[in-house]
């Protein structure tokens, strides 16, 4: 086993670094895992661009990267059903279990959480974007053999997007708008379709990805980048009962509660690289939109590994290119293009034994 582990490590706005950091003696309870692949989210690229995504600022070196999957490659103590060699999804919360949020099943609420490649805490829960990284237990999920490492990285989002859609509610027969058409709202288009909503249109400001939400099975799409005439043309004759604001952005939140129907819902997916999104309360108001927050995922990470592993959700389907490990920062410059990239997925440098 080697004794460093190259890691992308973020000092700082567009300061990402390749360092080999040394690996300690693995604590007692805890799974080390060798990298098989990873996800670049659009919390990452903030953290890339930014040095902080929300209210999250990064404060010390931060190893990025919650989009993952590996192989086991050490266990310390017990680890129920985990055997070294097992091949896993990793769940990047780490819940406490026993708060009011966890003891209500909302878990993504955990008042101690822990979470990958964040700096929601001080000191940083360090990520997942190196050669070997440590987990506990209760978040490796075991994948089937069929199932690829770039799949099983994308049971992250694929879990974000379900939970949004569950906080929508029952969506059946329902008719949904989605601002946003990166990967979350590709992910969310394809969750909502799942759930039985019968027609949905995704709207974004950028060509390439709405072409992409098209070849997906979007049932319209709409380019806002020079007004929403025609959203609002499609809303006057049939009107959206459901928005999912993707894009994190006040001009999305504003057009997502403008566009809903009265009385409809508007679930907020996206997170402002600032922390704060101006909303139009008065609309809020007078048309009693039901404006729901939804945060990272719960339990739906069980489900989006079994629906991965199944087959139901092609979650590949959105990956335009795969990059070694070890060119991280220049694998998040091409995710920063949207006119070349929907989705970008890093994979292991084979060099480890």
């Amino acid at each position: 086993m080697t004794s460093t582990s190259l890691a992308a490590t973020l000092f700082g706005p567009e300061d990402l670094r390749m360092i080999e950091h040394p690996l300690d003696r693995l604590a007692d309870g805890m799974v080390r895992i060798r990298f098989g692949a990873g996800g670049i989210c659009g919390s990452d690229m903030h953290y890339f661009r930014h040095a902080r995504t929300g209210d999250f600022v990064v404060k010390s070196p931060l190893v990025l990267g919650h989009e993952i999957s590996g192989q086991v490659a050490e266990i310390a103590g017990s680890a129920a059903n985990l055997k070294v060699g097992d091949r896993v999804a990793v769940n990047p919360s780490r819940w406490c279990g026993h708060c009011t949020a966890c003891r209500e099943g909302r878990q993504n609420l955990c008042e101690n959480i822990y979470f990958m490649g964040s700096a929601s805490k001080t000191p940083h829960m360090q990520g997942g974007f190196a050669n070997y990284f440590d987990a506990i237990p209760a978040q490796c999920v075991k994948i089937p053999d069929h199932v690829s490492y770039q799949a099983a990285a994308l049971a992250e989002p694929l879990a974000v997007c379900l939970h949004a859609v569950a906080r929508a509610g029952n969506i059946q027969g329902k008719r949904g708008i989605i601002f946003g058409a990166g990967p979350i709202g590709l992910l969310t288009m394809l969750a909502a379709h799942r759930a039985g909503m019968a027609d949905i249109t995704v709207a974004d400001i950028a060509s390439a990805p709405l072409a992409f939400a098209t070849r997906l099975g979007a049932s319209h799409v709409e380019n806002v980048a020079n007004g929403e005439e025609g959203l609002k043309a499609q809303a006057a004759s049939r009107p959206y009962d459901v928005a999912f604001e993707v894009s994190g952005t006040a001009a999305g939140l504003a057009s997502a509660i403008g566009i809903v129907r009265r009385g409809g819902i508007v679930v907020q997916i996206g997170n402002l690289p600032g922390g704060q999104i101006p909303t139009p309360s008065n609309a809020v108001m007078a048309k009693e939109i039901d404006l729901r927050g939804s945060f990272r995922f719960g339990l739906e990470f069980m489900t989006a590994v079994e629906l991965i592993g199944a087959g139901s959700v092609d979650v590949l389907s959105l990956v335009t290119a795969e990059r070694p490990l070890s060119t991280a920062p220049d694998a998040l410059r091409l995710a920063l293009d949207r006119s070349q990239s929907v989705k970008v997925v890093l994979t292991a440098d084979r060099r480890d034994p």
